[in-house]
């Protein structure tokens, strides 16, 4: 009969201790720090660890700061901390909206940011938000500090996410997802962002391939005058969604055509 495999835990004191840790037995430990990613993924044996290291509780890794034209949300910030932030609604309203569609209150009141960009999962909420809006995370590991776009975020062994800078956007936005229910991934989901009224839009797609990724075939014909209903057949261009029980390929292409084009109405773009 087989026996159930012992993960030990380690509840860190400091970043600097966990950092610590980590570049010492990067292969042996695994960060925690809301757990609702990872220890689904233990229980279902998809993956696995040694020793568990608690990072969610320290305070040097849980603030949401102004300033000026940036926003820095510290790693351990849970999502119901975003989803009610005043500072988010005056400042980031598109982040706020994804952290507040994010599952359940539960989840909400334990997920981080953090962990949910370290994760990378093609349909999160906060990296599709984040893509639009041009976040970088900040990362720390043994070779110091560096910085980089969702979009290339890579953790190397020893590094952890330990602050999230979001520019300030001046213009409008949007965020559309579709789910089968309202606690589901999203199938797909839109983020719309321009970065001064009138001014460029970003589009920033969950779904539709092993990340979120941008739409630049959408963001190119905006540029060149096209409306929003004719940008909008380009969202799929380029993108490799995924065929799962869910949705096919091509359902999702449809979808992201579809929701792309609400997104750019909303923003303000002509049809």
């Amino acid at each position: 009969m087989g026996g159930r495999t012992v993960i030990a835990y380690h509840r860190a004191q400091s970043l600097a201790e966990a950092l610590g840790l980590l570049a010492e037995h990067p292969d042996r430990i695994t960060p925690l720090a809301g757990g609702q990613s990872l220890l689904p993924a233990l229980r279902a044996g998809r993956t696995t660890a040694a020793t568990l290291l608690d990072i969610g509780h320290l305070a040097e890794l849980r603030h949401l700061e102004d300033r000026g034209d940036t926003i820095a949300i510290g790693a351990a910030t849970r999502h119901h901390e975003l989803a009610g932030s005043e500072l988010l609604a005056a400042r980031a309203p598109a982040l706020r909206a994804a952290a507040a569609a994010i599952a359940d209150p539960q989840v909400r009141h334990m997920g981080t940011i953090g962990g949910s960009l370290a994760n990378a999962d093609p349909a999160a909420d906060l990296a599709v938000a984040g893509l639009a809006l041009d976040a970088q995370a900040v990362i720390e590991g043994p070779r110091g500090r560096r910085t980089a776009g969702l979009d290339a975020l890579r953790l190397e062994a020893g590094e952890l996410v330990v602050e999230v800078l979001v520019p300030v956007p001046s213009g409008a936005w949007s965020y559309q997802k579709f789910s089968r229910n309202a606690l589901d991934w999203a199938i797909v989901g839109v983020v719309a962002v321009m970065s001064d009224p009138g001014g460029p839009a970003r589009v920033a797609l969950s779904g539709m391939g092993p990340a979120v990724v941008r739409a630049p075939a959408v963001e190119e014909a905006l540029a060149r005058g096209l409306g929003a209903h004719a940008a909008a057949e380009l969202a799929d261009d380029g993108t490799t969604p995924p065929s799962d029980p869910r949705a096919d390929p091509d359902y999702r292409r449809h979808l992201a055509r579809v929701l792309v084009r609400r997104a750019l109405e909303e923003i303000g773009v002509p049809a």
